[in-house]
C-alpha cells in the first residue's frame, strides 16, 4: 500500500504541474534585433511616477464638496495633457504590473515562485534600452529592472524593506522618502560634474515608485482617510518634482511625464484577482510630444465613470497596461523593448502623421520579429509533415505587408500605413499565441488519458481489495507477458516520436504516464468481466439510481467552486439525512442536533467573503464561546467515573484553555494598537508566535481517547485560528467541529441500523488501540456516502468563509498579530495555515469515523480519491485561455485548487493519524499515566 500511495502522490503531482506547462509556460523568446523609430524623438527625458495600488476612481473622482482628490493632476488632465484608464491583467500584483508597464509584456506565472521579486526569466525593458535610468522606491520592485539590465546604467535608491509596515503610523512616509531623495539627488548634481553631464544626456529615464498608497490601502482600506490623504500627498509631491525638473532643465520643453499605477485595490484592501477595482488604473501623460486635452461633445464607454468624475467633455483614451512601454520608448526615442506586446497608443502623441506612421511601423516590425523567432523555434521541434503554420502570416504574406506599409509611408498615405500596421500587429499577436499554445491539445489529451486511466485503476483496486463483488481470478502468465510487451512497445514508439522532435523532458512524462497506468487497468480485465456479471445480476433501477445520486453529488461539489451558495443547498439536504434514512427514529436527540448544526453551518457560505468587514467583537465572542464550551466539556469529564481520566490530563486542558483566553486578548489588544497607529506590540507578537509553536505540542500531550483527543485538537487549533481571524470566520471552526462530532455519533447509529457491526462505546474508545484492529470489515454501499460526506465537508472547510480560488479573498489584516512588515512568503504561509485549520478538523473527524466504523483508513480514502479525481477531471476540461482575464484566472485556479486538495488529502490522511494516535510522554508523567 505505501507503494500505491507514493505512486498516487507522484501521478497527482504530474497532473498538477502539467497545467503550468500547458497554460503557464513563459511566452518570452530571445534572438530578436532591436527596432527603433528613425525620426528624432520629441523628448530628451521621461519621468515615470508609479503610484502603487492607486485605483482609477480614487484619483479621478471628486470629493463630496466637488473638489478634486488630486488638484494638481486634475489641472494637468484638464489643461496640459492626455488621460485615460490603463487596463491591467490578472494577476494584479506589483511585479507583473511593473513588468507590463516597463517591459511591455504580461508576466508568466513562474514569477509567483520568486514572490514577484526576482527575474525568473531575463527580459528587455525601456530602462535597459535607455542611456541612463535613475530610480527611487521599494526594494521589492527596483532591483529586478537593474538586475535584468545590460551594462551599468540603471541606478536604484531603495529604503529598507522593514519600512513597508502595514501597522506603521503613516505609510505615506515611504512616498515622502522618495520625493526628498529625488530633490537631494538633483541638488547634489550641481556640485557633481559627472552626474550633471549624465542628467543632461538624451534618452534619460527617472522612475519614482510610490508604495505608500498601496500600504495604506492594505492597512486602512481604499475608502479610508489615510488612503485619500496619501493621494493628496502624492499629488503635491508630483507637482513639486515636475516643477523642480522643469527649472533644472531651464524649461526646455523636452521632458515628458507619466503618472500611472501598477494595479488597483478592492474595497476591502486586497488585490491579485480581476475585479474592476483592481484592473482599472489611472494614466495621465503630459509634456514633450504629448497631446493636449481634446474636447468632445459625446463619447461612449460601458461604465458610467465619465459622468461620476465630471469628465464627459474631455476625451478619455484607454490603453492596455503593456501599451505604456512602447509609448515611453517612442517619446524618448529608444528601441522598443524586445519582448513587448504593447501597441503604441497614437492618440497620446502630439506629432506629425509621418512620425506616428514610422513609430507604429517600428512597433509592428518589433512584434513581427518575436513571431518569426517563435515560428522558427516551433518549426525546428516539429516533424515537417506534422507542422501546421499560421497561414495569415506566412513568409510571403509578411513580405507583402511590410512592402505595402513602406510604400504607403513613401507616398505619404499615413492613415493607410497606420491602418495596415495595426492589422499586422494584431495578426502577429494572434500568431504568437497560436505557436505558444501549439502543443496544448496534444498535451491536454495525454493528461486526460492519464487521468481517466488512474481513476479507473483506483476503482478496480477498491473493488478487488475492499469488496466482495469479485472473486480472485488466476492470472494467465502468457497473456500477461503479451500485454507487457505490447505496452512497452507502445511506450518506446511514443518516446522515439518525442525524441526526433527534440521535445522538452516534461513532454516525455506527460505522454508516457498513460502507458503504465493503462497497462495496470488492462491487466485487470478478468476483474472487470467478473464485476460486469455481478452488476448485471443486481436490480438495474437501484444501480442507475445510485449512479445518478453520485453524479448529482459531484456536480454540486463542482458547482460550489463557482457559487459558494451551492454548499448551503448541500448542507440543507444533509440536514434532512436522518429523516430520509429513518435514523431519527433511533436517535432523536442526535438527529435534532445534527439538523440544527447543518442549518447553522449552511449560513456561512451565504456570508460575504472574509476580510471585507473586520469585526473584532465577533472574534472575541468566538474565543469566549470556546472557553464556555470547554468548561462544560471539562465538567462532564470530571463527573464521569471512568478510570481513564487523571489530573495531569486536566492540566493539559487547562493550559489549552489558557492559550485560547490569551489569543482572544491578543487579537483585541493588537487591533486596538493598530487602530491607534501604535504598531504591533512586540509582546503580542512574541506570544502569537509562541502560541503557534506550542499548540501542536500541547495537543500531543492529551490522552488518545476519542472524545478527549478531538476536544484537545479543537482547543489547540482554535487558539491559533483566533489569532488569524478578523471577523465572523472565528465562529466557523466551532460550528464545523460541533457538526463533525455529531457526525461521528450519527455514523455509529447508521452502522447499527445496517447491522454492519456492533456499536462500540465512544466514551471509552481509544485511537491507539483502534489502529491495532486487524479485522477490518469490507466496504458497503453506505461507505460511498461516508466518503462523499468527507469530501463535501472538506470543500465546505475551504469555501465556508471565502472564495480561496480568488487571490483577493485574502486579507493581510489576518496576519497582523504575527507580523505587519510586508513579507509575501511569511504572510502567504500564515494565510495557508488559516485555510488548513478547518481542513485538519474535518480530517481528524474522518479518521475517527473510519476507526469507529471498523474500516481500513485506506479503503475509504480510495473512494475519496476517486471522487476528487472526477472533480479534477471536470476542472481540467473547464480550464480556458479565452474570455476575460478573471475567467481565465479562475478556471486555472480551480483546477490547481482541486489537484492540490487531492495531494493535500493524502498528506492530511497521515497527519490526522498522527494527531489522533500519537502521544508525547513527559518523564514526570509516565508513572501517573494509566492508559
Amino acid at each position: 500500500m505505501p507503494v500505491f500511495i507514493l505512486a498516487g502522490l507522484l501521478v497527482h503531482c504530474v497532473f498538477l504541474v502539467s497545467i503550468f506547462d500547458i497554460y503557464f509556460s513563459s511566452p518570452l523568446v530571445h534572438g530578436m534585433t532591436p527596432q527603433q523609430t528613425p525620426l528624432p524623438p520629441p523628448a530628451k527625458r521621461l519621468v515615470l511616477f508609479v503610484a502603487d495600488g492607486l485605483r482609477a476612481d480614487s484619483l479621478y473622482e471628486l470629493n463630496s464638496n466637488g473638489s478634486p482628490q488630486a488638484p494638481y493632476l486634475r489641472g494637468i488632465l484638464e489643461n496640459n495633457g492626455s488621460w485615460g484608464i490603463s487596463h491591467t491583467r490578472v494577476p494584479t500584483e506589483s511585479r507583473p504590473g511593473h513588468v507590463a508597464l516597463i517591459a511591455g509584456f504580461y508576466e508568466d506565472v513562474s514569477a509567483v515562485a520568486k514572490g514577484w521579486k526576482e527575474n525568473p526569466v531575463e527580459f528587455d525593458s525601456v530602462f535597459n534600452e535607455s542611456k541612463y535610468t535613475w530610480s527611487w522606491g521599494s526594494p521589492d520592485i527596483l532591483p529586478m529592472f537593474a538586475k535584468g539590465a545590460t551594462g551599468d546604467h540603471v541606478y536604484t535608491f531603495c529604503y529598507a524593506a522593514e519600512s513597508e509596515d502595514f501597522g506603521a503610523q503613516d505609510a505615506a512616509k515611504l512616498d515622502i522618502w522618495v520625493f526628498d531623495h529625488v530633490k537631494s539627488f538633483f541638488n547634489s548634481s550641481r556640485s557633481n560634474q559627472t552626474l550633471f553631464s549624465a542628467l543632461n544626456e538624451e534618452k534619460v529615464v527617472l522612475f519614482l515608485h510610490l508604495l505608500g498608497i498601496d500600504t495604506n490601502g492594505h492597512a486602512h482600506r481604499p475608502n479610508s482617510r489615510e488612503y485619500k490623504e496619501n493621494i493628496r500627498q502624492v499629488d503635491e509631491g508630483v507637482k513639486e518634482i515636475a516643477s523642480m525638473i522643469d527649472n533644472f532643465y531651464g524649461n526646455d520643453g523636452k521632458t515628458a511625464f507619466i503618472v500611472t499605477s501598477d494595479h488597483g485595490m478592492t474595497d476591502w484592501g486586497s488585490h491579485g484577482a480581476g475585479h474592476p477595482s483592481e484592473t482599472l488604473t489611472p494614466l495621465i501623460v503630459w509634456g514633450a510630444g504629448v497631446n493636449y486635452p481634446q474636447q468632445v461633445t459625446s463619447q461612449f464607454f460601458e461604465d458610467n465613470f465619465l459622468k461620476e468624475w465630471k469628465l464627459e467633455n474631455l476625451k478619455r483614451l484607454d490603453v492596455n497596461q503593456a501599451d505604456i512601454a512602447p509609448l515611453m520608448a517612442s517619446l524618448i526615442g529608444v528601441p522598443f523593448p524586445l519582448n513587448s506586446v504593447g501597441t503604441l497608443p497614437l492618440e497620446y502623441l502630439n506629432n506629425s502623421a509621418h512620425f506616428k506612421a514610422e513609430s507604429l511601423f517600428t512597433n509592428a516590425v518589433q512584434i513581427l520579429e518575436q513571431f518569426k523567432v517563435k515560428m522558427s523555434q516551433k518549426k525546428e521541434t516539429t516533424l515537417s509533415f506534422l507542422f501546421t503554420p499560421f497561414k495569415p502570416l506566412s513568409d510571403s504574406e509578411q513580405i507583402s505587408f511590410l512592402k505595402k506599409i513602406r510604400l504607403y509611408i513613401q507616398q505619404q498615405k499615413y492613415d493607410e500605413a497606420i491602418s495596415l500596421c495595426k492589422t499586422v500587429i494584431n495578426l502577429a499577436l494572434e500568431g504568437l499565441s497560436y505557436y505558444h499554445t501549439y502543443d496544448r491539445l496534444f498535451l491536454g489529451l495525454s493528461i486526460a488519458m492519464g487521468f481517466v486511466g488512474w481513476t479507473t485503476y483506483v476503482i478496480l483496486v477498491i473493488i478487488k481489495a475492499h469488496t466482495n463483488l469479485t472473486k480472485t481470478v488466476p492470472t494467465n502468465k502468457k497473456k500477461s507477458a503479451v500485454l507487457f510487451y505490447g505496452f512497452a512497445f507502445a511506450g518506446m514508439i511514443i518516446a522515439f516520436f518525442l525524441l526526433i522532435q527534440t521535445c522538452p523532458w516534461t513532454y516525455y512524462i506527460y505522454c508516457l504516464l498513460p502507458v503504465p497506468v493503462w497497462y495496470a487497468v488492462v491487466k485487470e480485465i478478468p476483474v472487470i468481466q467478473d464485476l460486469a456479471t455481478n452488476v448485471l445480476s443486481l436490480h438495474i433501477g437501484q444501480s442507475v439510481g445510485f449512479l445518478l445520486v453520485c453524479v448529482l453529488g459531484i456536480e454540486i461539489l463542482v458547482f460550489s467552486f463557482f457559487y459558494r451558495s451551492a454548499l448551503t443547498v448541500g448542507l440543507l439536504v444533509f440536514a434532512g439525512w436522518p429523516v430520509i434514512t429513518q435514523l431519527w427514529v433511533q436517535a432523536k436527540t442526535r438527529a435534532l442536533i445534527w439538523t440544527l448544526l447543518c442549518v447553522l453551518l449552511a449560513i456561512f457560505p451565504l456570508m460575504p467573503v472574509v476580510g471585507r468587514e473586520p469585526n473584532i467583537p465577533l472574534v472575541i465572542a468566538a474565543g469566549l464561546l470556546t472557553l464556555l464550551i470547554s468548561c462544560f466539556s471539562l465538567a462532564s469529564l470530571c463527573k464521569s467515573e471512568n478510570n481513564y481520566r487523571d489530573n495531569e490530563d486536566l492540566k493539559v486542558y487547562f493550559y489549552q484553555m489558557l492559550s485560547v483566553a490569551l489569543s482572544t486578548y491578543i487579537v483585541s489588544s493588537t487591533h486596538d494598537s493598530l487602530k491607534n497607529k501604535q504598531g504591533l506590540p512586540v509582546l503580542n507578537q512574541i506570544i502569537s508566535w509562541m502560541t503557534l509553536v506550542a499548540s501542536p505540542v500541547l495537543l500531543l500531550l492529551s490522552p488518545t481517547f476519542l472524545f478527549q483527543r478531538l476536544f484537545s485538537i479543537l482547543l489547540s487549533l482554535m487558539s491559533t485560528y483566533l489569532l488569524l481571524s478578523t471577523g465572523y470566520e472565528a465562529l466557523f471552526p466551532l460550528v464545523l467541529f460541533g457538526l463533525m462530532f455529531v457526525w461521528i455519533n450519527m455514523e455509529q447509529e447508521a452502522l447499527q441500523r445496517y447491522g454492519l457491526s456492533r456499536k462500540p462505546k465512544l466514551a471509552v474508545f481509544n485511537f491507539t488501540y483502534a489502529m491495532d484492529i486487524t479485522q477490518f470489515r469490507q466496504l458497503h454501499l453506505d461507505d460511498v456516502r461516508r466518503s462523499f460526506f468527507f469530501v463535501f465537508f472538506i470543500v465546505t472547510a475551504f469555501f465556508g468563509t471565502g472564495n480561496i480560488a480568488s487571490i483577493n479573498s485574502f486579507d493581510p489584516a489576518s496576519v497582523y498579530c504575527f507580523l505587519t512588515v510586508f513579507s509575501p512568503f511569511m504572510m502567504g504561509g500564515l494565510l495557508v495555515l488559516k485555510v488548513v485549520i478547518p481542513f485538519v478538523l474535518v480530517s481528524c473527524a474522518f479518521e475517527a469515523v473510519q476507526v469507529t466504523t471498523h474500516l481500513s483508513s485506506k479503503s475509504l480514502f480510495l473512494i475519496v480519491l476517486v471522487i476528487s479525481d472526477v472533480m479534477a477531471l471536470h476542472f481540467f476540461f473547464l480550464v480556458k485561455d479565452y474570455g476575460s482575464w478573471l475567467d481565465i484566472g479562475t478556471s486555472i485556479s480551480h483546477y490547481v485548487l482541486v489537484m492540490s486538495l487531492t495531494i493535500f488529502m493524502m498528506v492530511m490522511n497521515g497527519l490526522a493519524q498522527l494527531l489522533t494516535t500519537q502521544r508525547l510522554e513527559l518523564p514526570s508523567r509516565s508513572k501517573h499515566h494509566s492508559t
